[in-house]
């Protein structure tokens, strides 16, 4: 699904990331760990092509026009990037309706993403109203809603509380095994890493230096 070929990114003169490769199987779940400004973040904008390499080759599958690409990918961040004026439905509903979809479908499917992740009962609230952990359920959801072929997860964790966190990656590998869709998740959590015993490809200072299948956290 995705291969990456000696991948070289720099942002003036700091090197992000030095001849970066890696290949990622439809329905895989990654790891991309290692300390701040080791590269995780850079490589994930790269498979979002919301960067261009310098160097090197990165094969994506999906349509070539990026508009049409994202639409294939659900997102998760740090920050949730919950609109605050739109209630937890209206967010979730925000894909299918950049989409077009159909207002029946777009119901369904809303109402089964808020399902997956256990938040029925909070459909009508607004986010200053949620805990860090349901909005945290609610950005998930908005990934889900429209079935994406990939989800990128930046850091998801970052903002919640250890206990909170490892909830959160667990309802992450849950949505993972029942929907088949392949997760890259970028993170420094060694708990939540350790926990979950999935593939690990870990950066510093922009190169690979371990990519182990139930790898740890080093």
């Amino acid at each position: 699904m995705i291969s990456a070929q000696k991948l070289t990114k720099k942002f003036g003169n700091i090197l992000a990331l030095d001849a970066v490769s890696f290949d990622i199987a439809s329905g895989e779940f990654v790891f991309f760990t290692g300390p701040s400004g080791s590269g995780k973040t850079t490589v994930l904008r790269l498979i979002m092509r919301d960067l261009k390499p310098d160097a090197g080759k990165l094969v994506l599958a999906g349509p070539a026009k990026i508009h049409e690409y994202r639409r294939t990918i659900g997102t998760v961040f740090q920050d949730f990037k919950l609109l605050s004026d739109r209630s937890v439905f209206e967010n979730v509903a925000l894909p299918l309706e950049i989409m077009g979809v159909k207002p029946d479908d777009l119901q369904k499917s809303v109402k089964k993403a808020l399902e997956l992740v256990e938040l029925t009962a909070r459909t009508d609230l607004f986010p200053a109203q949620l805990s860090g952990g349901e909005l945290q359920r609610v950005a998930l959801a908005r990934a889900i809603v429209a079935r994406p072929k990939l989800i990128l997860a930046d850091e998801p964790t970052g903002n919640l509380d250890p206990k909170t966190a490892r909830s959160i990656v667990n309802l992450l590998a849950t949505l993972h095994s029942q929907l088949q869709t392949t997760v890259i998740m970028a993170t420094h959590n060694a708990d939540i890493v350790n926990h979950l015993a999935r593939r690990v490809i870990a950066l510093e200072a922009g190169k690979v230096i371990k990519d182990a299948p139930k790898g740890k956290y080093d």
